[in-house]
């Protein structure tokens, strides 16, 4: 009864997949406009498309067809995947490359279901298919879930660098105020200090800014944006307010850089403690474990006796 339930659940299934994709739905005003935006970041994609070509990735031909694909159902579906964007931005991946990886995957998975069922067959675990099946659909949600774990992870390692390189970045602009220069030409000098990729990501934007005709403190929330940095947008709205008076932005900028030193030392501070913690635990389960082996031979010469 179950296994008729699950066939035909599947069956549904497929036949409701099948029935979208021959009759897709019109799309509407929302998703137009999607597209018509999505027209518009062409030149910023070709840009981090050209950062991620530096960084070394290459998509194959078939990846790259199927990442397209992919990239233009997502823009006339009107999906915006705003999360999505903003860590392949701060980790230079490009989406097209991330939506191939996370399709490929599950399929991949899914071809091997009959290596499952041939390996089953011969251990002799049964010759019923819903084992080999069920297994093949738990790696293939595992795998379909995979490239999000990893971006996520990757990504936000790349926030907390970024931000530990926007407090030196407000503390270089606030000796640079002092020293009597204006706040673009401030900006300019402090982002042409470092080389690390944080600060070359300043450096592109505030001279993108230059050639465009932006203000430095737009160039830098349109920054924030795109890479899902609040401390970047929260500082262009600062530099928006006070951006007439030195005296005041100097003032404003090294708070920032205060306030953002003692989060990141209290941040530190918590996660020194919970690796405490679980250390702590560790050694608990190893002193337990001793506690075992040394009372195990008197525990079996009493219960022999």
């Amino acid at each position: 009864m179950n296994a008729a339930l699950l066939a035909g659940a599947a069956a549904g299934l497929g036949l409701l997949v099948l029935l979208r994709a021959l009759f897709p739905p019109r799309p509407g005003l929302s998703a137009r406009l999607a597209a018509f935006d999505a027209a518009r970041r062409r030149d910023a994609e070709t840009a981090q498309a050209g950062r991620t070509a530096q960084a070394g990735e290459r998509v194959g031909g078939l990846r790259a067809r199927v990442g397209r694909e992919l990239a233009r159902t997502a823009d006339r579906r009107g999906w915006k995947l705003t999360s999505v964007r903003a860590d392949l931005a701060i980790t230079d991946r490009s989406l097209e490359a991330y939506l191939a990886t996370k399709f490929l995957l599950p399929v991949g998975a899914l071809l091997f279901i009959p290596v499952i069922i041939a390996y089953f067959a011969l251990i002799g675990v049964g010759a019923s298919l819903q084992v080999p099946v069920w297994v093949g659909l738990l790696f293939a949600a595992v795998f379909f879930f995979f490239p999000d774990i990893n971006l996520r992870q990757e990504a936000a390692a790349r926030r907390q660098d970024f931000r530990h390189v926007v407090g030196a970045f407000l503390d270089l602009v606030s000796m640079n105020l002092a020293g009597g220069r204006g706040v673009p030409e401030a900006l300019m000098t402090a982002s042409s200090v470092g080389e690390g990729w944080a600060m070359q990501r300043l450096r592109d934007a505030l001279s993108n800014a230059r050639i465009t005709g932006q203000t430095p403190w737009q160039a830098l929330g349109r920054l924030g944006e795109e890479l899902g940095i609040a401390e970047l947008r929260d500082l262009a709205g600062a530099l928006t307010l006070v951006a007439d008076d030195g005296a005041q932005v100097r003032k404003s900028l090294a708070a920032r850089a205060a306030s953002m030193r003692s989060r990141e030392l209290s941040e530190l501070e918590g996660k020194a403690g919970e690796r405490s913690q679980s250390m702590l635990v560790a050694q608990l389960f190893l002193c337990g474990a001793f506690l075992i082996f040394l009372s195990y031979p008197a525990m079996m010469r009493v219960m022999g006796a």
